[in-house]
């Protein structure tokens, strides 16, 4: 893509976002199968069903720009899951894995953070204020799913890691 305008820019990060989400959406089934924690598990699992409506949202701007809902590889979080992946790979105690896990998981939503806030201020500067309002409650939802897996670590699983 030659980016020589803002809304090419645009368009470059909702794909980047959206391949990021589709990543996640193959990634977040192992996390859940490695956690022990019940609570991070339904954590887990419900960010899963959370994350699918995120690859919803970001088909719904795709069409409205008429374009066809397409990602190019986010390499950012292609590393971070890799990066998590070798957590889930070790062999240890289930509770420190499950704070491994949780930390993971929270590099993922602070990268979501980034780029969802990112794409939300693109479309309130380009007047897509509709894209805006939708970008902005994925922005919310991680936000949201990253404060939970803090609750999780820090009442419980990091606790048990730390006595282990």
């Amino acid at each position: 893509m030659h980016m020589d305008s803002f809304d090419k820019l645009y368009l470059d990060q909702l794909k980047d976002a959206y391949n990021a989400e589709k990543q996640l959406v193959k990634a977040i089934p192992k996390m859940v199968k490695s956690a022990t924690s019940p609570e991070l598990r339904t954590a887990l699992e419900d960010h899963l069903e959370v994350t699918r409506r995120h690859v919803e949202r970001l088909e719904e701007i795709f069409q409205d720009m008429g374009k066809p809902a397409s990602g190019k590889t986010c390499k950012g979080m292609s590393g971070i899951i890799e990066e998590g992946q070798e957590i889930l790979q070790e062999d240890g105690d289930p509770v420190v894995i499950d704070a491994g896990i949780i930390a993971a998981a929270q590099r993922v939503e602070h990268y979501e953070i980034a780029a969802y806030g990112t794409l939300r201020t693109y479309a309130n500067q380009l007047g897509l204020k509709d894209h805006a309002q939708l970008l902005q409650t994925t922005l919310d939802e991680e936000g949201n799913t990253d404060k939970l897996l803090t609750r999780i670590a820090e009442s419980r699983v990091n606790r048990d890691a730390e006595v282990r």
